[in-house]
């Protein structure tokens, strides 16, 4: 991702508490009842989603395609914590209890909830949940690779049940829960935990991919199931790959389940 020669549009915006420019881009963030949230400017590219097909343990689902994001948006460096959902919502969903860690137990009804309370709010927040392009553009930072950190992780990079390695790998910890955000490296473009920890929903209806090259993809129009992206405190390094990805029904919470919030560019399907 090329560092921008001049500032995203509307920054800094008037909700912004804090923003900045530092050597990986452009930063802001909002503040509500004394909890932060950061966001990373994402510059618009081109990259190869999926896996490719000499990828160890990836699954046919994955089918390699070139997807073009042609507007940049804003990211959040981390997952929702519950620090953040509580300040919002008033109320305690986690089975983790502790406020720098990930909010839990949420569905994708329940982050979209919390969404349209936080824009209710303050409209000029424009959050979503990310596409699933959006999401796996940002996990890779510029990466081809299994993993942002290259072909291999354990237990200092990635919050995951080490006793199930990825290919081979050797086995490292399993800590049996998660981890407070931030508490890992990040990747190259400045993103906390998009491995492990909590699986994060992402706006799209989950479907088969497109069979050539497309434009801001936001998934089918119609179906059942949303998907879910990056693995889990609780799931085997396979799973916490960049390519992976996962359906479940939207009304499912689980202890391995949150997400992280988008802003600018909207990422909204027919279906949402």
């Amino acid at each position: 991702m090329p560092t921008p020669h001049n500032p995203p549009p509307d920054f800094p915006a008037p909700w912004a508490s804090a923003w900045g420019e530092d050597a990986i881009g452009f930063w802001m963030a909002f503040t509500y009842k004394g909890v932060q949230q950061m966001f990373r400017w994402i510059e618009s590219g081109t990259f190869t989603m999926g896996s490719p097909l000499d990828e160890a343990e990836r699954f046919s689902i994955e089918t390699p395609h070139t997807v073009t994001l042609s507007v940049g948006y804003w990211l959040a460096d981390t997952t929702v914590t519950l620090a953040l959902w509580v300040a919002v919502m008033e109320a305690n969903p986690s089975h983790f209890q502790c406020d720098e860690k990930p909010v839990d137990t949420v569905s994708w009804h329940d982050a979209q909830a919390f969404i349209a309370k936080l824009n209710g709010l303050n409209p000029e927040l424009a959050l979503y949940l990310p596409s699933e392009a959006q999401w796996e553009y940002a996990c890779r930072a510029g990466t081809v690779t299994p993993f942002a950190f290259g072909d291999q992780i354990d237990a200092s990079l990635v919050n995951f049940d080490g006793n199930y390695p990825y290919n081979n790998g050797k086995k490292s910890a399993y800590r049996e829960q998660t981890v407070a955000v931030k508490s890992l490296p990040p990747n190259a473009w400045g993103l906390y935990e998009m491995h492990g920890n909590v699986w994060e929903w992402c706006q799209d209806v989950y479907g088969a991919y497109p069979g050539g090259a497309v434009t801001d993809p936001l998934g089918p129009a119609i179906g059942d199931f949303r998907v879910l992206r990056g693995g889990s405190w609780i799931r085997y390094g396979r799973l916490c790959r960049s390519a992976f990805r996962r359906n479940s029904s939207p009304n499912l919470a689980g202890y391995g389940r949150g997400f992280r919030l988008a802003r600018g560019h909207q990422a909204a399907s027919p279906a949402s």
